[in-house]
């Protein structure tokens, strides 16, 4: 019969129950995102050669600081961060893996000023080395929605200025506009928009969602004329009229996504400028969509994520959103 602490120690992740060391030691953070991106096959980037060495000191067999490898075939050296949002990072691996570990165990995320007290970084690198990180987590198109799908949209910022400013206008010119559609019990997509107008929602919910499915939206009018699109046709909750369900027709899980990507902006990171929204957005969302995932299960898709992916600072610095 298993006590309670040894029950307890059996339901922790692995990865989590390994996370302290692997954020303290070099040589086993390292390690760790070579296990994770390469998943037990160690590859060069360049040419996608298995044919490939670790760089080892002849005399001790220690391997060297830089964790270099080497490919038989093209003959080239590298090292696990070729290629992924690690690439040309002076920033020690176990800061990364730290840096991973908070930002997709904490729901709200975290700020890059908690980074930079903790791994002792500047701000500025902080900062970037998270944008990174948002970047690697964002999520790709993938396959459209199917069943229901319910959609809205909401605005983040600060407070409209001035007061006496009509609040549509208010909206329109001093905060973002976010557009989110989500699948039942299943996976949500947010897109930073320039407006809300009819032509720009209802393009995005075209590219996202199967025809066959059925869409439940409030009663804003640039959502008119979407049953004629989707067999499953359109139905509608009139919050003006003080209904928020009827049945299980409602916009309730959508509102509950803004709800914690409201929380996070204003509680941890209390000012996100329209330019970079885009990115917390992806961040909140790969949350969402692993939500039924362990933390450690949660961690390893994050790092795999940054397989492929690439933010370099001058991107960063002049791209608008």
């Amino acid at each position: 019969m298993k006590t309670k602490k040894e029950t307890a120690h059996l339901d922790k992740s692995e990865v989590i129950q390994e996370m302290p060391l692997v954020c303290s030691n070099e040589l086993l953070a390292c390690e760790f995102f070579e296990s994770k991106i390469w998943q037990g096959t160690p590859h060069c980037p360049h040419c996608q050669s298995e044919k490939v060495y670790k760089m080892v000191d002849a005399k001790t067999g220690q391997r060297n600081k830089r964790f270099l490898w080497r490919c038989h075939d093209c003959k080239k050296q590298f090292t696990v961060r070729i290629n992924t949002v690690l690439e040309e990072s002076r920033i020690p691996f176990r800061h990364w893996a730290y840096a991973f570990w908070r930002a997709v165990t904490s729901k709200k995320g975290v700020s890059a000023l908690e980074i930079k007290r903790q791994c002792q970084i500047s701000y500025p690198a902080a900062l970037f080395l998270m944008h990174r990180i948002r970047f690697a987590l964002t999520p790709g198109d993938g396959p459209k929605f199917k069943g229901t799908v319910e959609c809205d949209e909401t605005y983040v910022g600060g407070k409209p200025r001035p007061y006496n400013l009509d609040v549509t206008k208010a909206r329109r010119h001093k905060k973002a506009a976010i557009f989110a559609i989500v699948r039942r019990n299943g996976p949500i997509r947010r897109t930073v928009v320039a407006n809300v107008s009819a032509r720009i929602l209802k393009q995005a919910i075209y590219e996202c969602v199967d025809t066959r499915s059925r869409i439940v939206t409030d009663e804003f009018s640039a959502y008119a004329g979407l049953k004629s699109r989707f067999h499953g046709g359109h139905e509608v909750v009139c919050h003006s009229k003080k209904e928020y369900v009827r049945g299980d027709v409602h916009t309730n899980t959508v509102e509950s996504s803004f709800a914690i990507l409201k929380r996070g902006i204003n509680g941890i990171f209390h000012a996100v400028s329209k330019k970079h929204l885009h990115r917390y957005v992806g961040e909140f969302d790969f949350r969402w969509n692993t939500r039924r995932l362990n933390d450690g299960q949660r961690t390893t898709a994050a790092i795999r994520s940054a397989k492929g992916k690439r933010l370099d600072y001058k991107t960063l610095v002049d791209q608008a959103a």
